[in-house]
């Protein structure tokens, strides 16, 4: 049984005020909290390391897999080994996501490697949401990697969040997109304050003819807290990327980007696109003369920034 933390962080990263319809696994300190199977995805646990194998049916559709981690020990290291394997013709949505709560002096940490291997012409839109909270003086640490396989005509939306309140990150996502008409997209969205650090590292391979990719990077970087992007997309066909990172500089805060473009052949087509800088004066004064004060004029717009 959840107790109320554990239920309001869940409610925070999967959006589950109760439990949803479809295949659901939730995992709370490291242990199996609540399984349930859908009639076309089953999850397995693994036997050879600590994780779950979660199968998705040829040409499933209208249904979802719900996967949430949770941790509430101070002091916990987590780590587990997901793979995902999405049957041809399936159109699904996969919402995953950490919260730790920390209120002890020691750090808890979680770290997770999801594995796709996504059938020919499936979809899948990855929902994945990370978020700390807590009094202690312990470190929230969440480190995830993202390793995803395309086969002819997949599509796969990725959108990962970090909404606040976590101390260290390191984010590693891999797309091989080695099917004809493959596509990755991917829409990161990243708040950062105090003296978080956090850093986004991206290796996109567009190996299939036509394959295509679009990364869009929003982030806001507050107080002294630091962040670093490093996408990387190498074309190796005919193939389309559009590299594009935004971020919203505050306080003594510092942001690094650093996109990377490779051709490696001659009908490849790559843009990318990088920005930083701190919100203007004339956006606030604006949204100040319709009545809000200065302070609530610099939050809608960074909620829309981030939107």
């Amino acid at each position: 049984m959840l107790n109320d933390v554990q239920k309001h962080i869940l409610s925070v990263v999967a959006d589950m005020a109760s439990t949803p319809e479809g295949a659901v696994n939730i995992r709370v300190d490291g242990k199996k909290a609540l399984r349930q199977n859908s009639e076309h995805i089953t999850i397995t646990s693994k036997t050879d390391k600590d994780g779950i194998d979660i199968r998705i049916a040829p040409h499933t559709h209208a249904e979802s897999v719900h996967i949430p981690v949770v941790l509430s020990a101070s002091g916990f290291h987590d780590m587990v080994y997901n793979d995902f394997f999405v049957g041809e013709g399936a159109d699904v949505t996969i919402v995953a996501g950490c919260g730790i709560h920390n209120c002890g002096d020691c750090d808890s940490e979680h770290d997770g490697i999801h594995t796709f291997y996504v059938g020919k012409n499936a979809k899948v839109r990855y929902i994945e949401k990370h978020y700390g909270e807590g009094e202690g003086s312990g470190k929230r640490i969440l480190n995830p990697q993202t390793i995803l396989y395309l086969e002819e005509g997949a599509s796969v939306t990725l959108e990962t969040s970090q909404i606040r309140g976590v101390d260290d990150t390191k984010r590693y996502t891999k797309a091989e997109c080695n099917g004809k008409d493959s596509e990755i997209i991917i829409q990161e969205k990243l708040l950062t304050h105090g003296e978080q650090h956090a850093v986004s590292e991206m290796d996109i391979l567009l190996n299939g003819e036509n394959g295509r990719t679009q990364v869009v990077s929003r982030s806001v970087a507050q107080d002294g807290s630091s962040q670093i992007f490093y996408p990387r997309v190498q074309g190796n066909a005919l193939c389309f990327g559009h590299v594009q990172c935004d971020a919203i500089i505050m306080g003594h805060a510092r942001v690094r980007s650093i996109p990377e473009i490779t051709c490696n052949h001659v009908d490849a087509t790559l843009i990318h696109e990088a920005a930083i800088g701190k919100i203007a004066g004339e956006q606030i004064l604006k949204l100040m003369t319709l009545g809000l004060s200065a302070e609530e004029a610099e939050q809608r717009i960074l909620e829309g920034f981030l939107r």
